[in-house]
């Protein structure tokens, strides 16, 4: 990506999401000519790190989008609302991580490896989709494209990381307490997390399905076009510090083996399949973390239903379920024809 260089704005840098976007663009060096580091007043004046050089945060205000091109948000929805109009006004593309626009029918939802062909119409507004709607799409998208989508059960595993950083260090102290033999308290997750787990710490709504539920349900069929996609998720707070998991059972038109299944994701971009029976080593959060690519393993048939397969995920809730997906869809945009390459990265690199 050598010549052209651009202004780049990161909304939310002092958050968990928003450092994960300083150190992808890094990685994967992105042309940043100007970094504009934007949080709320009271981070405003601190200190952020990019590229090796400190930068001071700026205060996030209307003004603070003059000549930038791209806009990356991460501080909430209603950072997002308030603030996002005013960033394509100055001209910026906004790759927005919040929930504030990824329902309108008017604004992309988008995961590259699964409907990137969007970004073909240069949107001046692109919706990066709930992480664990992400981290399900990108498993799903060559098998979608071989037999069909018909039904989708998931259960998802998820790490503290999806709650922000505060949550991961409610769930470090907490192990420590224990280990103290201290009682653990729960400040930031209505329960504690450590030794336990619950179900999703979203409103419970009329439907019987909590928040982060109905976001799957939504997102994913908007993400395949499926409007009528049967889905059944079950959202659960798991104590990993980072990284989702979802076991899923899907159910097809037409179909497709468990060595076919495996050939396609074997080959399909952003998916590391890790499938080796004889070492019980399948997809687990420890070996996700830090990666780009979505693990996948456990491939296999359901007795009795033909047109079914089960299969377990693990995906780094930061990278492709927020940061890497959202740089990502920077990158489509400057060089349409550049494939999202795997790069050789842990967690110490992330």
């Amino acid at each position: 990506m050598a010549g052209k260089t651009y202004k780049v704005a990161v909304v939310g840098v002092t958050g968990a999401v928003g450092q994960e976007i300083l150190r992808v663009l890094e990685r994967r060096k992105f042309p940043v000519g100007e970094l504009v580091p934007l949080a709320s007043e009271r981070s405003a004046g601190s200190e952020t790190v990019f590229a090796g050089k400190s930068q001071k945060v700026r205060k996030l205000e209307a003004g603070a989008f003059a000549g930038v091109d791209f806009a990356f948000f991460s501080a909430g929805a209603t950072r997002s609302r308030e603030f996002v109009p005013a960033a394509i006004q100055a001209g910026a593309v906004v790759i927005d991580n919040s929930s504030a626009f990824r329902m309108d029918e008017k604004v992309p939802l988008v995961v590259p490896e699964v409907n990137g062909d969007l970004l073909k119409k240069h949107p001046k507004l692109i919706a990066n989709p709930n992480c664990s709607a992400a981290i399900l799409a990108v498993a799903l998208a060559p098998l979608h494209r071989a037999a069909g989508l018909q039904r989708v059960v998931v259960a998802t595993y998820q790490s503290a990381s999806g709650a922000g950083a505060k949550a991961m260090a409610e769930l470090e102290k907490q192990v420590k307490d224990f280990a103290a033999g201290k009682e653990p308290r729960a400040e930031v997750f209505p329960h504690v997390l450590a030794f336990n787990l619950f179900s999703h710490n979203s409103p419970v709504g009329a439907n019987g399905y909590n928040e982060e539920e109905n976001k799957m349900v939504e997102e994913t069929r908007k993400i395949f076009g499926l409007s009528d996609l049967n889905m059944v998720p079950t959202c659960v707070r798991v104590p990993v510090p980072r990284a989702h998991s979802e076991a899923v059972v899907v159910s097809f038109t037409k179909k497709i083996s468990s060595q076919e299944a495996k050939a396609l994701l074997a080959k399909a971009e952003g998916v590391k399949v890790v499938d080796e029976p004889q070492k019980n080593l399948f997809p687990m959060p420890r070996h996700a973390s830090g990666e780009l690519d979505v693990l996948v393993g456990r491939i296999r048939e359901v007795p009795g239903d033909p047109l079914s397969l089960a299969f377990f995920v693990s995906g780094d809730q930061l990278l492709k379920g927020a940061a890497w997906n959202a740089v990502q869809i920077a990158e489509r945009l400057i060089t349409p024809d550049r494939k999202s390459t795997r790069l050789n990265s842990s967690h110490a690199n992330i």
